[in-house]
């Protein structure tokens, strides 16, 4: 690669757990703690967000508002918040543990694009505490980035450029077009936009298509090809540049991107 630097990849729903499931029972499980029912649609809804954010944009939802108003006689505080987070983040520790098997091809990937000299990077709205669980799982599979930005490692998240650019300064790496980065989530593709980067989504392994690997090959292929449809529909108007079904997909995106730099192109 004579223009392309450095990919850097969101975790869950891109590099491990397909389908993005750690999050959903603990956010559902923890609202049910408060009394208060949250489905799963509801909060995929926010995913790719730091998970206070995450929770508090659940609070704002005006079913979710009338629910809690219903159970507690009084619309949800920030206290409430805090209190709600303080029992998800256990859940989602020891659910994200459990749901830490690389998705298929990401290790051959990811081989392939350091023998292209490019260096591996990667953002989540993950906490360091919860990717502490992850990350020797992922080691044990083959799989170890060059850095990691974490939520909390920056003045703010997602949809921000910020994580992105403090990757960008661990890796050594500018300008940021000459940067892929590939995400599972509208909120995801927006932090590669903002930080202008070329962005790749994924469609079938992540958080949108939201099933996980033998759930997906269960479906029929009617079934697979409408959820893989409005998936990849989703991801597009979120502005990705390209729309993949998993990591195992990307190396002809790759060269494509070197094709359009060698051009002058950019983003």
């Amino acid at each position: 690669m004579k223009h392309l630097k450095a990919v850097i990849f969101d975790w869950a729903g891109t590099l491990v757990d397909h389908g993005s499931l750690a999050p959903m029972g603990a956010f559902v499980e923890a609202f049910a703690q408060f009394g208060v029912e949250v489905t799963i649609a509801e909060a995929r809804g926010p995913m790719g967000m730091a998970k206070r954010p995450h929770i508090a944009a659940l609070f704002a939802l005006p079913r979710v508002v009338e629910a809690w108003t219903a159970k507690h006689g009084r619309k949800p505080t920030q206290a409430d918040i805090d209190a709600l987070y303080d029992v998800f983040v256990p859940m989602n520790i020891a659910s994200a543990a459990r749901h830490a098997t690389l998705i298929p091809g990401v290790a051959q990937i990811v081989g392939q694009l350091r023998g292209l000299g490019l260096k591996i990077g990667s953002t989540t709205g993950y906490t360091r505490e919860i990717m502490a669980q992850i990350l020797p799982h992922a080691a044990a599979q083959g799989f170890a980035p060059d850095n990691l930005v974490c939520t909390g490692d920056t003045a703010e998240g997602r949809p921000t450029p910020l994580m992105v650019y403090r990757t960008l300064l661990d890796l050594g790496v500018w300008p940021a077009w000459n940067i892929v980065k590939v995400d599972d989530t509208e909120v995801g593709i927006a932090e590669g936009l903002n930080a202008g980067a070329w962005t790749v989504g994924v469609a079938v392994s992540g958080n949108v298509f939201g099933l996980s690997r033998e759930e997906t090959e269960a479906l029929s292929q009617q079934e697979f090809e409408r959820r893989r449809a409005d998936a990849v529909d989703k991801l597009t108007a979120a502005g990705a540049h390209y729309v993949i079904d998993s990591v195992a997909d990307l190396m002809s995106v790759i060269h494509a991107v070197e094709g359009h730099l060698a051009q002058g192109e950019r983003p």
